[in-house]
């Protein structure tokens, strides 16, 4: 018998409907930042700090942090790069504390953090994330980033393909309509998942400003095994291997 509850919210707007001080949240942004602090991690970032607002990414540059930052995909102009997954570099970023802010994802981080646990969640380390999860032993909540507190299509698939694994576990139960919800999008986008999400106003915009080259990357399943979790004010690879 499923011992633990799995839910999912669909935007940030209404965390605090499903917010639990004991559950762990999924952050899912999977076009970009997700993707991005997964593959981050996979090249040997030491660190991430999410900050929500450019003003404070501003104040870490002046420090001589290394900031990536955007706003509706557009790099910003103090940052040294932004929000693509392919600008994290080993080069780049191997070793390196970096801090991060973006349009929603980094948002929804800070937002989740009042909870018992935050994990970052991409399809670059689904596999790993759902051993992770499931060895927690605690309720977990799917937290979409979406879009500037809407919803968004590739984010509510990979929270359904998430749920498909949690609750094929048969650890986990759900009475959330949001997760039928998820799960009935991923049930109708995995047999063709690039066709699926040319569909999402996301992948429009990002091929409005020609910066979706990385949508395919982005839902390729398990190039890391990475697991980003927040730490007090950053996000750290707890799965990293020994140097």
């Amino acid at each position: 018998m499923a011992k633990y509850k799995l839910e999912a919210c669909l935007t940030p707007s209404i965390f605090d409907r499903y917010s639990d001080p004991e559950a762990v949240v999924v952050v899912i942004d999977t076009l970009r930042a997700s993707s991005a602090i997964c593959n981050a991690f996979a090249n040997g970032a030491e660190s991430l700090i999410p900050v929500p607002d450019l003003e404070e990414a501003k104040k870490f540059k002046d420090k001589g942090y290394m900031v990536a930052a955007e706003r509706d995909g557009y790099v910003q102009e103090f940052a040294d790069f932004g929000n693509s997954p392919f600008n994290f570099t080993p080069e780049r970023v191997r070793g390196r504390t970096i801090v991060y802010s973006t349009t929603n994802g980094t948002r929804s981080i800070n937002q989740a953090s009042s909870c018992h646990s935050v994990v970052v969640g991409s399809f670059l380390n689904i596999s790993s994330l759902e051993k992770w999860l499931l060895d927690q032993n605690r309720n977990v909540i799917l937290l979409c980033a979406g879009w500037k507190g809407r919803i968004s299509l590739e984010d509510s698939v990979f929270a359904g393909a998430m749920a498909s694994r949690m609750l094929d576990s048969g650890k986990y139960s759900s009475i959330c309509d949001s997760v039928t919800i998820v799960l009935d999008l991923w049930k109708l986008a995995k047999n063709d998942l690039l066709a699926y999400i040319d569909k999402a106003a996301q992948r429009s915009r990002l091929r409005e400003k020609g910066l979706d080259d990385c949508i395919p990357f982005c839902h390729e399943a398990d190039s890391t095994d990475a697991i980003p979790v927040l730490e007090q004010d950053r996000l750290v690879n707890i799965n990293k291997k020994p140097v």
